[in-house]
């Protein structure tokens, strides 16, 4: 008689069955090409209890059970002032998942509301990437392993160009400039966010998303308020519908940047001319 799983195992196995070309192999590509994990890493998995990060904490967690490389986890939950039912939906998925977290309290949220309450996003992002470095250090960990994916690299090179005027990336991997010996890595960097959605549908679950006060509900918020990233959301949807090969095309200008075209570009903070090269 076949033994029957458990409701975690079943989601363990749709990722390396169901969702292996789309997400288990995406994802071990992105380890291997960045070089992501190194033996001895202790890595902070950051969990906010969003589809990203929980179904980054069971990538890792696979991984951790067929890699060669040794290395060591925690998954790391910290509080910015959830309200109790969103609180209780992390812990519950956490324990559904068979995902041992830790968490940790802090006032973000209220901080960030505190300092810049017509647009707190930008600087509630930034604090709570510093209080989770912190934390990992604290843990002895060396990285923080975040749920990035390879549609918000798409998205944040779009919103920089059209938006902000620049093109800039998103890097898989990068030093941390206010903790020393800590890196940030982004395993899902491959994985684009259909294919999460997708998993998410397939098992049934439901996670929270960006629940801070400023949003009306769990959902998305204020739909009436313009987002620049949604914008580009329905842009690249609608490109779609031209070249269903849109989103590859981002994703790999930004690895095959033809330095000899541009007109300027900065280097370190130095900004460089093509004058320079013609002039010399």
């Amino acid at each position: 008689m076949p033994k029957t799983l458990e409701t975690y195992q079943e989601i363990e196995r749709s990722i390396i069955t169901t969702y292996r070309k789309t997400i288990w192999s995406p994802f071990v590509l992105a380890v291997k090409k960045y070089h992501l994990i190194e033996a001895g890493d202790k890595i902070a998995v950051c969990i906010s209890g969003g589809k990203d990060s929980m179904l980054l904490a069971k990538l890792m967690q696979e991984l951790h059970r067929h890699t060669d490389v040794p290395f060591e986890m925690v998954f790391l939950v910290m509080d910015p002032g959830y309200n109790p039912e969103n609180r209780q939906r992390i812990e519950d998925n956490a324990k559904l998942l068979n995902v041992p977290i830790t968490v940790f309290e802090s006032d973000v949220f209220a901080a960030a509301e505190n300092a810049n309450a017509e647009s707190p996003c930008y600087l509630c992002a930034r604090m709570r990437r510093g209080h989770l470095y912190a934390k990992a250090k604290e843990l002895g960990c060396n990285k923080i392993a975040l749920g990035h994916h390879k549609s918000d690299v798409i998205e944040t090179t779009l919103m920089g160009m059209l938006y902000g005027g620049q093109i800039q990336g998103m890097l898989p991997r990068l030093k941390s400039t206010n903790f020393e010996g800590m890196e940030l890595i982004r395993p899902m960097y491959c994985v684009l966010e259909n294919d999460v959605l997708r998993w998410q549908e397939y098992n049934h679950l439901k996670f929270i998303a960006c629940a801070c006060r400023f949003t009306k509900n769990v959902t998305g918020g204020d739909e009436d308020t313009f987002s620049a990233r949604r914008r580009i959301k329905e842009l690249i949807a609608e490109l779609k519908k031209e070249n269903d090969n849109v989103e590859n095309n981002i994703f790999q200008s930004i690895h095959n940047v033809q330095l000899d075209t541009l007109v300027e570009y900065k280097q370190d903070g130095k900004k460089h001319s093509f004058l320079e090269k013609l002039d010399s």
